[in-house]
């Protein structure tokens, strides 16, 4: 993947093309609110009209595996900043406790 790690189908990666390496991310399908944490290895998609690839793993979790697609939102939960520090996006208001800590954990080892 673009951020030098091996792809795994069974991890929560993703693609974004604007959300920068190591960001932790919640992304809903708004079809049937169905979330998943996700964390950004990669640049993508390459499709038109698209916002985010995820894994099949995570796809699964949103039940949009059969369809390939699904209309989605994307929350950054925590962001690796060029300082070496992590900011807390918007999504950080929409997970639980442990989840914040995960998602900042993820981030600082990006940095």
């Amino acid at each position: 993947m673009a951020d030098g790690q091996r792809f795994n189908l069974n991890s929560n990666a993703a693609a974004s093309k604007t959300l920068p390496f190591g960001t932790t991310a919640k992304v809903t399908n708004l079809k049937n609110g169905r979330s998943a944490l996700v964390t950004v290895q990669d640049r993508g998609p390459h499709v038109g009209g698209r916002i985010v690839d995820v894994t099949p793993k995570v796809a699964d979790e949103l039940d949009m595996k059969k369809t390939g697609a699904a209309p989605v939102v994307v929350s950054p939960i925590a962001v690796p900043q060029p300082d070496g520090a992590v900011k807390l996006g918007a999504g950080a208001v929409e997970v639980t406790t442990q989840e914040l800590r995960t998602a900042t954990q993820i981030a600082n080892a990006f940095r």
